[in-house]
């Protein structure tokens, strides 16, 4: 006779194991003789059951404690996944696939925006984020098959690609308020790489908390506020000057930033995640429209061919004649 006991979470303690040994039927009246031989085994395993089939065994950390535990899909739960009370249909895991990877073609604008106003560093980051909101799991590129929650064909670990997705998107907004202050493009570089690491550490250690987004954003407006400032007492009139960019850009872009980073910070969880981060990245990307500057006229010079392209034939009639009147 084998018996099992899985004790989720073990604390640190006294355990004690307590046996109350019956008698058999055939010695009936005679239980004096029963003898029983037990043998305990006692060892650890990261996850129980190896998170069945609707999930799978990871290695986490909070707030400094590394842990094992089971990170379910498609809304499994329990301490293998084994509770399908949540579970998501293939049909509804489906529509989650369709809407979170569609709602990255938003960021197409964006960059054609930016590469047109030749704001080619703005343009590499909206394509970093797009390209890692669309290859990761939830994506096209990483479909359910089978039964709900069995996954096939990621081409990348789910945490590799989300991180990426959150960097992407925070880093967005960096670089955009940078360029909205339109500071010297050295600052403006050294800026964006010194953010871009600070970013990537904050969200290293929490990627949904509220000041890992907000810092950076704050960060990013008092630079542009101090610069806008600046132009204003030089200039002695508002900037940015024209009615129109505050009426028809400005404000309605940093409306949707701000919704944008309510819906991060404070309405996006575990259950509403794919409808949620969709529709955070549609706010961020029509953002972005508004919100990125007119193209500087000197900054699209300097990308355009300074040398005149000369006639060969024109040069060599030239020296000829030259050579035959020193004849």
């Amino acid at each position: 006779m084998e018996a099992s006991l899985a004790v989720p979470y073990p604390e640190t303690d006294n355990w004690f194991l307590s046996l109350h040994l019956r008698c058999p039927k055939d010695l009936a009246g005679n239980c004096d003789q029963a003898k029983a031989q037990l043998a305990v085994v006692a060892f650890l395993t990261p996850c129980f059951e190896d998170c069945g089939t609707y999930g799978q065994c990871s290695l986490m950390r909070h707030y400094g404690y590394l842990y094992a535990g089971c990170n379910c899909k498609a809304g499994w739960g329990g301490w293998s996944c084994t509770d399908g009370s949540k579970a998501q249909s293939l049909g509804a895991q489906t529509l989650a696939t369709l809407i979170l990877t569609l709602s990255n073609l938003f960021f197409l604008p964006a960059i054609a925006v930016a590469l047109y106003r030749y704001y080619l560093v703005e343009a590499s980051v909206y394509t970093f984020t797009m390209f890692f909101s669309t290859v990761g799991p939830g994506s096209t590129f990483c479909r359910p098959s089978g039964p709900p929650g069995v996954v096939v064909l990621c081409i990348m670990d789910y945490d590799t690609v989300q991180y990426c997705d959150f960097l992407g998107s925070v880093a967005s907004f960096w670089v955009t308020i940078l360029c909205m202050a339109r500071i010297k493009n050295l600052l403006k570089y050294v800026l964006c790489v010194v953010g871009t690491l600070f970013i990537a550490l904050s969200l290293h250690l929490d990627r949904r908390g509220v000041w890992n987004m907000m810092g950076p954003c704050l960060v990013a407006v008092i630079i542009m506020t101090v610069t806008w400032a600046s132009r204003c007492v030089r200039r002695r009139h508002c900037y940015p000057p024209s009615w129109k960019r505050w009426a028809f850009f400005l404000l309605p872009g940093i409306a949707l930033a701000v919704v944008a980073v309510v819906v991060y910070a404070f309405m996006e969880t575990t259950e509403n995640y794919y409808y949620t981060h969709s529709l955070w990245h549609i706010l961020v990307a029509i953002s972005l429209v508004f919100l990125l500057p007119p193209g500087d006229k000197q900054q699209q010079e300097s990308w355009a061919w300074s040398r005149k392209l000369f006639c060969r034939y024109q040069i060599c009639k030239n020296d000829r004649e030259e050579l035959y009147t020193v004849t």
